[in-house]
């Protein structure tokens, strides 16, 4: 079974066998039916390293999907990725650590030109470099059913970021779904691509995480932002943005009203950069999901960021997570969702905070306000090991035991969840209605479990899972968990 990793003929007979299925050095292709021959003619004002058609003076290929690739890797001089042959024709495509280089990408490039069937590619860590790059974007000013490419951690530097940004200037592609994580690209580079993505509207998510953009870079990207009406999904972790980087990229984000994802982990940001997070929460009516853990957030910070909370009306999750928080901070955090009737906040992550139980009594005040509600801690000071394990009962348990008694399927309590009796739920309608259900009492910690058994990655649970589902033969798990 082909998991994505490379596949290789092992010996020299396989290859040969590969390249040439008639045994004959004067065809590529199987004679079981006549193939459909096309002659390319290439103009002469055209670039032989960036032409995508296959050339060959005294030679014609067919326009078969394999027969193609194959007859692009002879001429590009490479060996075939025997998974690109097998998989060619699935919508999928990871080819992933496959050593491809920039010649191997301009085969697969060919190939991808008059294909219809993969919308899917990935590329990382493939050495493709700027010429393979350019193969790619070449091919996508084509290929309009490819909708996904992942091009992270392949060394695409500045002139392959000035390669992307001319694709996407031209605004044509079907591209919606961008990853160029770990490309040492840096502040010229962010300059390139933010002026492309200013008029771009096609791409709705984009991955720039470990790269090296600093502050420069931050009030570039905070320009786009306020400009851009596409991206919805944006993931900047692992900068090296800082409060002026930070304070640029809020600026944007103040005006922009399509993005919904944010990912800033991982960066700098400190209080400066929290103060003008808080009065982008405050303004924002669009992002619904926020990530800054890991930016050097103290309880100065957080209490700025908690202003923006008492009216921001669209925020779901805010992640806070190896920030400088104590339980103070945490307590601002809460009761600022508590005092805002209209916030749809759903998980709040401050999971190294040590907190206490009289944390835990005003968070159950904010939970009788505000059910839909997770708020992920470390674990509660002084507390017994025998009372927290009672925190966690198995809930399956519980529910497997109420079904038992009234003769239901559990699938059958789930789905009485449900206003209308689906099979699915959004997770924070699913966490309200497990939380003022009465027929089987459980705490926000059990619902934390059955969320993490039944989701779907989707932001939804699925309750066809509930089926297949048995409770614990016991605690251990859970109790090690508490315990350790």
């Amino acid at each position: 079974m082909d998991n994505g990793d490379p596949v290789e003929p092992e010996t020299q007979d396989e290859i040969e066998t590969v390249l040439a299925p008639q045994n004959s050095d004067e065809t590529l292709y199987c004679e079981a039916e006549a193939p459909t021959i096309v002659k390319r003619e290439k103009p002469a004002t055209e670039n032989s390293e960036t032409d995508l058609e296959i050339e060959d003076n005294e030679k014609f290929f067919t326009t078969g999907q394999k027969e193609l690739y194959l007859e692009a890797c002879r001429l590009v001089g490479v060996v075939p990725v025997s998974y690109f042959i097998r998989n060619i024709e699935e919508s999928y495509l990871n080819l992933n650590h496959h050593g491809l280089g920039p010649k191997g990408t301009k085969a697969i490039a060919i190939t991808l030109v008059s294909n219809t069937t993969v919308t899917k590619l990935e590329l990382e860590d493939n050495c493709i470099t700027e010429e393979g790059v350019r193969s790619l974007t070449e091919m996508l000013h084509e290929n309009y059913y490819l909708q996904e490419l992942n091009i992270s951690n392949n060394d695409l530097g500045l002139e392959g970021a000035r390669n992307i940004s001319d694709f996407l200037m031209r605004n044509t592609s079907s591209i919606c779904k961008l990853q160029l994580s770990g490309n040492n690209l840096k502040e010229e580079a962010a300059e390139l691509l933010c002026q492309a993505l200013s008029s771009n509207y096609r791409i709705k998510n984009l991955d720039l995480s470990h790269n090296q953009f600093s502050d420069v870079g931050g009030e570039h990207l905070g320009q786009m932002l306020g400009l851009n009406v596409g991206l919805q999904s944006l993931d900047l972790s692992w900068n090296h943005f800082h409060m002026r980087g930070a304070v640029a990229l809020c600026n944007g984000l103040r005006t922009n009203v399509t993005l919904k994802k944010l990912n800033l982990s991982m960066n700098g940001f400190g209080n400066d950069g929290a103060l003008a997070l808080g009065e982008v929460l405050r303004l924002n009516s669009c992002l619904t999901y926020l990530d800054v853990s890991s930016n050097n957030i103290s309880n100065e910070g957080a209490s700025k960021i908690s202003k923006g909370l008492e009216y921001n009306e669209s925020l779901k999750v805010l992640k806070l997570f190896l920030n400088p928080l104590s339980m103070d901070g945490a307590v601002l955090l809460i009761l600022s969702i508590k005092r805002n009737p209209k916030s749809r906040m759903e998980e709040l992550d401050i999971s190294n905070v040590l907190v206490s139980e009289q944390f835990t009594k005003i968070l159950d005040g904010v939970y009788a306000v505000h059910p839909q509600l997770d708020v992920v801690y470390k674990a509660v000071q002084m507390l017994s090991a025998k009372k927290t394990i009672l925190l966690w009962t198995d809930p399956m348990k519980l529910i497997q035991s109420y079904a038992d008694q009234h003769k239901i399927a559990v699938v059958d309590f789930f789905k009485h969840l449900s206003p209308t009796g689906a099979m699915e739920m959004p997770v924070g309608e699913f966490r309200k209605a497990m939380v003022q259900q009465d027929k089987v009492p459980v705490n926000q910690y059990q619902v934390r479990e059955l969320i993490k058994r039944l989701d779907d990655k989707t932001g939804k649970v699925d309750f066809s899972f509930s089926s297949s589902l048995r409770p614990d033969s016991g605690n251990t798990g859970i109790e090690d968990r508490i315990l350790h």
